[in-house]
């Protein structure tokens, strides 16, 4: 047997205040704080989260249990978006699908993980992967599933990545032309008749799209072709020309993932410079995604080129 597993731990536990409603789902967020080794603080129910925040407690973030809470989850929210303004600390916040857009309208950024109707290990793991910087983490028969989730996240970053690159490349190709590429066995750089060059996409071949790939499932079962980046993009370059707007949540259902990930993916497109957040002026508690300038003319470019090389795009 290691004799390590054996050895006292005596790396410092993060300091955690769980907030939420003893009638909601607090004991779960206990036991998830337990078993990701944190030192809870609390919990403190959500009408009193802003006058405990306020006081400026010594805590490395907040775990939320914000299902079945009623109206004073807005309270709640906005003393901690105030708090985090000073620190910047990492946020956990486990609530309903249906809160997604009143939740995500107030906090949605890198240090903000939210999770949709959570299991007890996806708690978890979202606890671990939060606070490790601060040392924490430490469930020992849980230390390979915490890699692999390191793993999976730096997997999305990559991707998310590779996409944003490929969208400024077509940019850069249109602008400067379709120069070849000087590596490789061959170069093409064959252009057909012009004449469909400047022929614009509409809304409703993107839509005919997005309704073929949903086909797929019928015919092989859902989760095999999960690609939430480009089902996202499509549906945003599709109200975009539409000239409508998309909230969180209608645009988690369009990702066709699990609300948890699709979150996950509108957040890293957000950071990588595709997708744009507009608070709704009429109702703070809803945001609205967008095409980033970027993104929009990559997307146009990538069809531009798709249909010059007569490709099938799906």
């Amino acid at each position: 047997m290691n004799d390590a597993l054996n050895q006292p731990d005596y790396r410092p536990q993060p300091a955690v205040l769980l907030i939420g409603e003893a009638a909601g789902h607090i004991r779960e967020g206990q036991e998830a704080l337990v078993l990701a080794g944190a030192r809870m603080i609390g919990p403190v129910s959500l009408s009193e989260a802003t006058a405990v925040l306020t006081q400026g407690p010594v805590i490395d973030g907040v775990l939320i249990e914000a299902g079945s809470a009623g109206d004073t989850l807005g309270g709640a929210l906005d003393a901690v978006v105030a708090w985090r303004s000073v620190n910047g600390a990492s946020v956990v916040i486990a609530l309903d699908d249906s809160q997604i857009d009143e939740v995500t309208a107030c906090l949605f950024d890198g240090n903000v993980q939210l999770l949709c109707a959570p299991s007890i290990a996806e708690r978890v793991a979202a606890l671990v992967i939060a606070f490790a910087h601060v040392g924490g983490g430490r469930v020992r028969q849980g230390n390979d599933d915490r890699y692999r989730d390191s793993e999976r996240l730096s997997k999305l970053n990559a991707e998310v990545a590779r996409i944003a690159e490929t969208l400024s490349r077509l940019t850069r190709a249109d602008q400067g032309g379709l120069r070849p590429s000087m590596l490789g066995d061959r170069a093409v750089a064959y252009r057909g008749p012009d004449d469909g060059d400047d022929v614009p996409v509409t809304a409703a071949q993107i839509r005919q799209v997005i309704r073929g790939r949903r086909l797929r499932d019928q015919f092989f079962g859902e989760g095999l072709f999960e690609d939430p980046a480009w089902d996202m993009l499509l549906d945003l370059c599709a109200a975009d020309l539409e000239q409508a707007r998309v909230s969180v949540s209608s645009l988690c259902i369009a990702a066709a993932v699990a609300p948890t990930t699709a979150l996950r993916w509108i957040s890293r497109m957000t950071e990588a410079g595709l997708f744009e957040r507009e608070a709704d002026p009429f109702d703070r508690r809803r945001a609205y995604m967008q095409l980033s300038a970027k993104a929009r003319d990559g997307m146009h470019q990538y069809w531009r080129a798709a249909k010059r090389i007569g490709a099938i795009i799906a």
